[in-house]
């Protein structure tokens, strides 16, 4: 857990600068877990560049074969998850109203569920870090921190989302770091 006891649970993790040539380079990551036995996350802001439909072979309803995948993380690049929110969703476990899945048949029920407020995104793979290595990723200021939201998850575009947080954080610090272009060489 973070140093001082706190888990980092529905927080959005910032590459802060550090992390230029990893893959976490710009990245937002969204932490969903997060206790002593360790965090999980997914990226927010990259695209795959296919739908979910031509990545995943199963009879799921039109809205979500044309949604785009997203890459969660590094780790496990098969492996599914997706979060969702509602007006009410009562076993919401990242923020209120917003959950996480890893299920294929919750995810077709979610699917053929009608609700005009319901929304899914989806993703291949996770980020993903074992007992005390977000916390030393924390203590070397790899990551900064904010908030989380729906706003946030579902509707900021994607390429944006790095920018816009770092905004959102204030300070000329923050500014700064996001007018830098990805290559400093490009300067």
């Amino acid at each position: 857990m973070a140093e001082n006891g706190k888990s980092l649970q529905g927080q959005l993790l910032l590459d802060s600068g550090q992390l230029g040539g990893s893959f976490f380079q710009r990245t937002v990551v969204l932490v969903c877990k997060h206790d002593a036995e360790g965090a999980f996350g997914l990226v927010l802001n990259r695209t795959i560049g296919k739908t979910v439909g031509e990545m995943i072979i199963a009879d799921l309803p039109v809205a979500l074969k044309t949604a785009p995948l997203y890459l969660g993380g590094p780790v496990q690049p098969s492996a599914l998850s997706y979060l969702h929110t509602d007006n009410f969703i009562p076993e919401a476990d990242v923020l209120p109203n917003l959950a996480l899945g890893h299920s294929l048949d919750d995810l077709l029920e979610l699917g053929d569920s009608f609700s005009p407020a319901k929304k899914v995104r989806m993703f291949a793979g996770y980020a993903g870090w074992t007992a005390g290595q977000l916390e030393i990723e924390m203590k070397r200021k790899s990551w900064l921190t904010f908030p989380a939201s729906l706003e946030l998850v579902f509707e900021t575009p994607p390429e944006e989302l790095w920018k816009k947080v770092l905004h959102s954080k204030g300070g000329w610090k923050n500014k700064l770091l996001s007018q830098l272009p990805e290559d400093l060489s490009w300067n």
